[in-house]
């Protein structure tokens, strides 16, 4: 258990890192077409909100760098796509397509209160917070 107990600030920072990894992508594609994309994202839509949010936000917590804020965000940018979206498609998220919408969410919900870890910038730059 100690083992563990050592390397859980490391693991809440590789959580972190692959969160905003696969949170950015959706963002990059949505904004950017890479990867490519088969829709088309109208300028100023809610779609082209939540692709800003993913990409500013992504970047932000997959550096560490304004981790909370950023992180307080793209978790209610994801419980509002997840409302709006995905909930009127029906109760189940494995059938409305919601699950990465809700484990976005509370992954980064969770990275609010335990911090970025110390693979940060944030952790960097204030080694004590």
């Amino acid at each position: 258990m100690r083992f563990l107990n050592e390397w859980q600030p490391r693991v809440l920072s590789l959580l972190r890192i692959v969160s905003a990894l696969i949170f950015l992508l959706h963002g990059t594609q949505k904004l950017l077409g890479i990867p490519p994309k088969s829709f088309e994202v109208a300028a100023f839509s809610l779609s082209w909100f939540a692709g800003v949010i993913e990409l500013v936000c992504g970047a932000l917590i997959l550096v560490g760098f304004m981790t909370r804020p950023a992180a307080f965000l793209a978790s209610g940018s994801m419980a509002f796509a997840y409302w709006i979206g995905h909930a009127p498609r029906g109760l189940f998220p494995t059938v409305n397509g919601g699950d990465a919408a809700i484990l976005y969410c509370f992954i980064f919900l969770y990275i609010v209160f335990a911090g970025p870890g110390p693979w940060s910038l944030d952790a960097k730059r204030n080694p004590k917070a």
